[in-house]
């Protein structure tokens, strides 16, 4: 079975809502999608770092109960996990204020085997980090050489506006890297002023990167993609509870669409057609929208034995 690798930070959420506290539950970005993969049956690892304390045990426990390899977490003797508040607002988006007691951010991990078109996923600050960028990027290399997909979600929040300069080579060497980028207009309207799908693709993704996918929270989905291709995908009317986690998931439910179609590395490098294309956001809206449907940063239990299910009868199709 293809592997999904995820590389990020791990963080315990805390959330409020009209600043009490409601729920506590493991996160990160990279973190989110592979649980819920994990939960939906793909062989799916996770490459991060944590504390040697109680919510880094907690972290890993989590993994290893969602099916998730936990071998490649780097625990660290003397530091304590960190931790994320997230504050909802009247329309359950959240506003996040972050803790971090590492004394000294360093990665230390031996690499996980990766084999022609297994699936890594990137992105958010850990991504650009420039004091493990030497780690992080080796790996991606790493990756990349052995035939790997690279998904990059940018992920890159407000509060880390004011290194967007110092960050910037690490941006552009990560679309490069990429197959497929997903951003969000929050995330341009950071690192470049820029809120319009046309817009970013022109002047900052499309000379790294022909795949771009680009979110607006409830607004449509916008993609571009080679030889002019666009599309415009409705988001669904949603009742939802919370969205922390929907864009991770929005990643986990791209990232099973791959898999379940079957679509390979060159199929990607020779150009998707508009029916891949359908199959695999169809699978992305999917799970945001069941992301949301609870306080947690995943989709549910139930849900994953579901996708489970359908993954190996799609599978089992072509064996």
């Amino acid at each position: 079975m293809r592997k999904v690798i995820g590389i990020g930070e791990t963080v315990l959420d805390i959330i409020f809502r009209e600043e009490q506290p409601i729920s506590a539950v493991p996160g990160g970005s990279a973190f989110n999608a592979i649980v819920s993969l994990g939960r939906c049956g793909v062989s799916a690892s996770m490459i991060s770092e944590t504390g040697n304390d109680r919510v880094g045990r907690n972290i890993i426990s989590f993994l290893e109960k969602n099916g998730v390899d936990a071998t490649h977490l780097n625990v660290y003797p003397e530091s304590k996990s960190p931790i994320s508040l997230a504050f909802l607002n009247e329309k359950n988006d959240a506003e996040y204020i972050f803790y971090k007691d590492h004394p000294h951010d360093r990665l230390e991990y031996v690499y996980p085997d990766i084999h022609p078109d297994d699936i890594v996923i990137f992105g958010s600050f850990f991504a650009l980090n420039p004091v493990i960028r030497p780690q992080v990027y080796a790996f991606l290399d790493y990756a990349r050489q052995h035939k790997a997909i690279l998904y990059y979600d940018v992920n890159f929040r407000a509060s880390h506006h004011h290194e967007v300069m110092k960050v910037t080579p690490n941006l552009l060497e990560n679309l490069e890297l990429a197959d497929i980028v997903r951003g969000s207009s929050e995330d341009f309207e950071v690192l470049f002023k820029r809120h319009d799908a046309d817009a970013v693709y022109r002047s900052q993704i499309s000379f790294y990167t022909k795949k771009f996918i680009f979110t607006q929270a409830a607004d449509p989905i916008e993609l571009r993609a080679e030889d002019g291709f666009t599309k415009q995908y409705p988001v669904p009317a949603l009742e939802t509870v919370s969205t922390i986690g929907a864009g991770d998931n929005f990643n986990a439910g791209f990232v099973y669409g791959l898999l379940k179609n079957n679509i390979t590395r060159q199929e990607i490098d020779n150009g998707l057609t508009e029916q891949q294309w359908d199959a695999v956001i169809a699978c992305a809206i999917e799970f945001a929208a069941e992301c949301c449907k609870s306080i947690s940063n995943n989709v549910s239990v139930d849900f994953g034995k579901q996708k489970k299910q359908e993954l190996e009868a799609a599978l089992s199709v072509l064996e």
